[in-house]
C-alpha cells in the first residue's frame, strides 16, 4: 500500500477525530451555559464548518509525507468562558471535553477492530474489505491517542494549559496566561527542533498504543497492524 492509498484511509478517520474533539468542546460549553458555538453554527458534525486550511489539510498532509504520521487539527470552536455558570469548573470541563472524547474514541476503535475481526472470520467473503476498515481503525487509535496526549501538554493554547492555570496561585496564573502570545511559537519549536522533548512528552501515546495493539492484534485479518 503506497503513501497515497494509506492517506486515503487515514484522512477520513483523522477528520472525524478532530471534528469530534471540537464538537465536544462546543457541546460542553453549551452545557456550562455558553451558547457561542451554537449561535455561530459551529455546534455541528458538518466537517465543512470545522475545516481549517492549514490545520486540517496542509499540516496533516505535510506531516504524513515527511514523517509518516498524519497529525493535525480542526478550526477551534469559539467559546466564551465569561458565560459559564462557574468559570473555573466550566473552563476545566470544556478544556478536557475534547481529549476525553479522543480517548473514548481510541477505546471504541480498538473494540471496533476486534468486532470486525470476528465478523470477518465468520463471513470470509467480506474479510478483505473488513481488513481495510481495520487498518483505518488502527490508524484512528493512534491518531486519537496523539490528540489525547498532545492536547494535554501544558503549553497555551493547548487544552492542558487551561487545567494547569486553575491549579496555580492567582499571581502565577496571570503570568502563565501571558505565555499564550508565544504559545504557537513554542509549539512550532517543540515540533521542529525540540523533537527529543516532544518524544518524551508523547511517551504515553506509545505506551497506550502498544496496549491497544496487544489487545486487537489477534483479531486483525489479512492486513498487518500498521499504526
Amino acid at each position: 500500500m503506497d503513501k497515497f492509498q494509506t492517506f486515503l484511509l487515514v484522512a477520513p478517520i483523522l477528520l472525524f477525530s478532530v471534528v469530534a474533539h471540537e464538537y465536544a468542546h462546543g457541546y460542553a460549553a453549551l452545557k456550562q451555559g455558553d451558547t457561542t458555538a451554537q449561535s455561530l453554527g459551529r455546534l455541528t458534525w458538518n466537517p465543512l464548518k470545522h475545516i481549517d486550511p492549514f490545520l486540517t489539510v496542509i499540516l496533516p498532509l505535510v506531516m504524513f509525507l515527511s514523517i509518516g504520521v498524519a497529525f493535525g487539527g480542526a478550526k477551534p470552536v469559539p467559546v466564551d468562558p465569561r458565560n459559564y455558570r462557574d468559570y473555573r469548573r466550566g473552563d476545566i470541563i470544556v478544556s478536557l471535553a475534547g481529549v476525553t472524547v479522543n480517548f473514548i474514541l481510541a477505546v471504541l476503535l480498538t473494540l471496533g477492530v476486534i468486532a470486525l475481526g470476528l465478523l470477518g472470520r465468520g463471513v470470509p467473503p467480506i474479510a478483505h474489505s473488513l481488513s481495510l476498515v481495520q487498518v483505518m481503525f488502527a490508524y484512528g487509535i493512534t491518531i486519537n491517542l496523539l490528540l489525547f496526549v498532545f492536547n494535554l501538554i501544558p503549553i497555551p493554547p493547548l487544552d492542558g494549559s487551561h487545567v494547569v492555570k486553575h491549579m496555580l496561585p492567582p499571581a502565577w496564573a496571570v503570568r502563565y496566561e501571558r505565555l499564550a502570545g508565544a504559545g504557537f511559537l513554542l509549539l512550532i519549536l517543540l515540533v521542529t527542533v525540540g523533537r527529543g522533548a516532544l518524544s518524551a512528552l508523547l511517551a504515553p501515546v506509545f505506551f497506550l498504543d502498544s496496549i491497544a495493539e496487544r489487545v486487537a492484534l489477534p483479531f486483525m485479518l489479512a492486513s498487518p497492524w500498521t499504526t
